[in-house]
């Protein structure tokens, strides 16, 4: 069994400074987090929500509460 999660899907900003993950963890749950990164900075994506303790039986119920909590996501839906 992996013991590291693996990222069932990643939604972007507008300009690809910021994303969500949508990720799923080795005991079968889900959650999520938000990174941004900086074009001038070589070194990649850090996150900056800190929601990766919130835990959900689907993928579903992560991405609602990822919706919830991180206000530009919306818009990339709608876009």
């Amino acid at each position: 069994m992996t013991q590291t999660n693996r990222v069932t899907r990643s939604i972007n900003m507008e300009g690809n400074l910021r994303c969500v993950d949508i990720f799923k963890r080795p005991d079968e749950t889900f959650g999520f987090e938000e990174y941004r990164r900086d074009p001038e900075d070589g070194r990649g994506w850090f996150p900056v929500g800190f929601y990766n303790d919130r835990s959900f039986g689907t993928e579903a119920e992560a991405l609602s509460d990822a919706e919830n909590a991180v206000s530009w996501l919306t818009k990339a839906f709608s876009g």
